[in-house]
């Protein structure tokens, strides 16, 4: 039984069309499900990752419009880093991001900016070893494109000491001074620790909701099982549609989700044209003719066709 890296990371929106023009467009990442939150389905949740929606490319938005901006603290994610391939592609971005009114500063061998939110963003060089999950985009080539999630950082009260849930009970490689990298069949993620501001983390638009790690569909309720025996509240199996999640809190809070790998985001519309109309939860299917009268429309670069709304 093993975690198969990183599966998606969610936040939290106050504007979705604003964030799909960022996401889908300046950033080229393909918008592969326009669908609503299970337990709040008046709002959006909106998918974005590579051509296929594939594990380890996806980051996640549910909209709260009009939402205040939020600051993340401790027990909370601050930054997400996004592969590429080359120092050029640096300097691409860099282009990229000014001439669309995006600051970025450059160190280290990454490029940090902020999205419409705020949510803080780095693109790093993408580990040797990380199959590359693409998104097509005319204005980008593909030599510069972004290909896949490579890591997260959080605020965490005990940075720099090895945290033993993550390594001895979820199979995380602790690599000194509150890193850790998880391994899976095709990627690895980076995963670390910082020590947290002293100003308090406030939920909101801009921060990040939970962090999701992949894993075998048969494997999922043995998952459960060994997190409640080491002490852990966790859920039961919960149907998202295009995967079956629980959910816990890791030792420093921030919330952790277990995904399976499947079904997957073709389930309900063709590979070919993925997150170009609202898709409903079973649940949630009733409500369709007062959402689309109610949600804000949102326009999918990549309709076939053209741009074109929800409704």
């Amino acid at each position: 039984m093993k975690l198969d890296g990183m599966h998606h990371i969610t936040m939290i929106t106050g504007d979705a069309p604003r964030n799909v023009e960022f996401y889908a467009d300046v950033l080229g990442l393909r918008l592969v499900k326009k669908t609503v939150n299970f337990d709040a389905p008046e709002a959006y949740h909106l998918y974005f990752g590579d051509e296929q929606g594939s594990p380890g490319s996806i980051l996640t938005w549910f909209e709260f419009a009009g939402a205040a901006g939020g600051r993340a603290g401790a027990g909370m994610i601050h930054t997400l880093e996004l592969g590429v391939a080359s120092e050029d592609s640096l300097h691409f971005w860099s282009e990229r991001l000014r001439a669309h009114g995006y600051a970025s500063e450059g160190s280290g061998g990454s490029l940090r900016f902020a999205d419409d939110d705020g949510l803080r963003l780095a693109l790093v060089r993408s580990a040797a070893d990380n199959a590359p999950l693409r998104a097509e985009h005319p204005e980008i080539p593909a030599e510069h494109a972004i290909c896949g999630v490579e890591g997260a950082r959080a605020y965490g009260v005990f940075a720099g000491v090895q945290e033993n849930f993550l390594t001895d009970a979820l199979g995380f490689r602790y690599e000194g001074e509150g890193s850790y990298v998880i391994a899976g069949a095709r990627r690895s993620f980076r995963w670390a620790y910082d020590r947290p501001p002293e100003a308090a983390g406030r939920q909101g638009a801009g921060t990040v909701h939970h962090i999701a790690w992949a894993c075998q569909d048969e494997d999922q309720v043995a998952w459960q099982t060994h997190v409640s025996e080491l002490g852990g509240y966790v859920t039961d199996v919960r149907d998202r549609d295009y995967f079956k999640s629980i959910y816990f809190r890791e030792p420093r809070g921030i919330l952790f989700e277990i995904a399976t790998l499947s079904p997957g985001f073709a389930v309900d519309e063709d590979s070919a044209h993925l997150g170009e109309k609202l898709r409903l939860p079973r649940m949630h299917e009733h409500l369709r003719p007062e959402l689309e009268r109610t949600l804000k429309p949102v326009v999918n670069p990549r309709s076939a066709g053209g741009p074109q709304a929800v409704a």
